[in-house]
């Protein structure tokens, strides 16, 4: 599975020093993989709502992006190595 780039994500953000620079929903301590591996777990989004203090819109904000971004093509082999070049 693709690493998503979750800087795109509105609903999250990672801060270096709070939870390690984990990803976490905005403003919490609360790490956007709980939605994942609790629902991998067989968990329903209530009970992940209720279990994380999270709002339908929190969850829904980072399954809807992380739908999205594995929907989208992926970039051409030609621009990978593009981009890896301009980072030098």
């Amino acid at each position: 599975m693709p690493t998503l780039d979750w800087s795109q994500c509105p609903a999250v953000e990672s801060i270096p020093g709070k939870r390690s620079g984990a990803w976490v929903f905005r403003d919490t301590r609360t790490p956007v993989s709980v939605v994942f591996d609790n629902l991998d777990a067989g968990a329903s989004i209530p009970e992940i709502m209720e279990w994380f203090h999270l709002s339908q819109e929190q969850v829904s904000a980072v399954i809807e992006f992380a739908a999205r971004s594995l929907d989208a093509p992926p970039a051409p082999p030609h621009a990978r190595l593009a981009d890896a070049h301009t980072l030098r």
